[in-house]
């Protein structure tokens, strides 16, 4: 693996809404340059160009066409925020071109495009990670750290979900360029199911001991979007009258290799209150999210019947399992969700710097990605889907 100077220069790919909030993180750090920016819009270019030249003294390289940023020798690494649909494609080009690439969550395409990442993966050995955020929560992490010490004792069972009213984002996509609105029109699936599968998949350490076997995925009807536009836009508008493919609520569970299942749910275009449901269930107790609660046996279970009083308790464990990357620890006040971006960002730099594998590496990248398409096949057929094994066996050994 290359080894780095205390700086690296870094190309972006993608600078929508999403794109841009990542840039800025990214000007913060010291030890990247941000050397070339790229985006299929002009105005997005010239918008975060200004934006690197104050922040940070130098214009960057820019152009519409993402190979040109993949290819200069003043890139070392490559940021990928674009559209869900290209993800995988530039990732397989930046390693190719021996750069090493982090890429903004989303679902796969279809499983032949998971192998393909995983194939050059193998070839190339070149780093890529995918940034999933919510991998670096703090209360995550803590339940990391309470899974290790053992304080749920086995666990049997999790669940998690992406629950947010998106209708507004959805609609507006024509408007703002959102690639979202192309794939609820056209797709059903659980197309984002990184955010609650990741920690999942880590606590239940897949990949690494364990693995995901099967899916089966369940679509509801498709009526929140069309609702919601003829409300805000009017009945005239182009959309009111379409039917969109994407279902309301997608309910995905999956079976792994070591007996535990995962509810996963999608639920983007109902009105809802934000939340990614997490809960945690073992031998020995759970965490439930949507309340804030750990419930442990043989200290909480005389309040089995009337728990709502003790709702709420999990800063109770905090001074004892707080993992040791939120020790210390104070995002900046303007940080992105509370500062687990900045984490991932950093994960990804620092293991690149440092030769290191990245933490979420592309093997896991495969996995929780390929939800999307199994899931997409899973509702069409209405079978139960295997998974792959795109680590070919090594899972048992990692």
């Amino acid at each position: 693996m290359k080894n780095y100077n205390s700086k690296l220069n870094a190309g972006v790919i993608g600078l929508g809404n999403r794109g841009t909030g990542n840039l800025m993180m990214l000007c913060k750090m010291d030890d990247l340059n941000i050397t070339a920016l790229c985006d299929v819009y002009d105005d997005r270019i010239e918008k975060n160009a200004a934006y690197v030249k104050e922040k940070r003294g130098a214009a960057p390289f820019t152009s519409t066409d993402y190979t040109e940023i993949i290819t200069r020798g003043d890139v070392d690494i490559v940021f990928v925020f674009s559209a869900w649909e290209p993800h995988i494609d530039m990732a397989v080009a930046c390693m190719k071109a021996g750069k090493a690439v982090a890429v903004e969550v989303g679902g796969a395409n279809s499983v032949n495009e998971c192998w393909k990442l995983v194939n050059t993966y193998e070839e190339t050995k070149t780093p890529c990670m995918l940034l999933e955020n919510c991998c670096y929560d703090r209360n995550e992490l803590m339940l990391m750290n309470m899974i290790k010490q053992d304080v749920f004792g086995e666990i049997v069972h999790c669940q998690g979900g992406y629950r947010h009213d998106i209708r507004d984002e959805i609609a507006f996509g024509k408007e703002n360029r959102h690639y979202r609105l192309r794939n609820y029109l056209h797709r059903s699936a659980d197309n984002y199911p990184t955010h609650d599968l990741g920690p999942i998949a880590q606590m239940l350490s897949i990949n690494r001991g364990n693995r995901m076997v099967s899916l089966v995925s369940v679509a509801s009807k498709a009526r929140g979007l069309r609702e919601y536009i003829k409300k805000v836009k009017g009945p005239d508008y182009y959309l009111s009258d379409v039917n969109f493919n994407q279902a309301d609520i997608v309910s995905t569970i999956i079976k792994c290799a070591n007996g535990e299942t995962i509810l996963l749910t999608l639920d983007t275009t109902l009105p809802r209150a934000y939340t990614r449901a997490l809960q945690v269930q073992g031998t020995k107790g759970m965490y439930m999210e949507e309340n804030q609660s750990i419930f442990l046996d043989d200290v909480h279970e005389k309040f089995h019947f009337d728990w709502r009083g003790h709702w709420n308790n999990i800063e109770e464990y905090r001074s004892e399992y707080e993992h040791p990357l939120w020790r210390g620890y104070t995002p900046d006040k303007d940080d992105a969700h509370g500062g687990m971006d900045y984490l991932v960002f950093r994960a990804f730099v620092d293991s690149v710097k440092n030769g290191e594998q990245t933490p979420i590496d592309v093997y896991d990248m495969a996995a929780w990605m390929s939800v999307t398409a199994l899931s997409e096949e899973s509702i069409v057929t209405g079978n139960a889907v295997p998974i792959p094994d795109f680590t070919n066996g090594k899972w048992m050994l990692r």
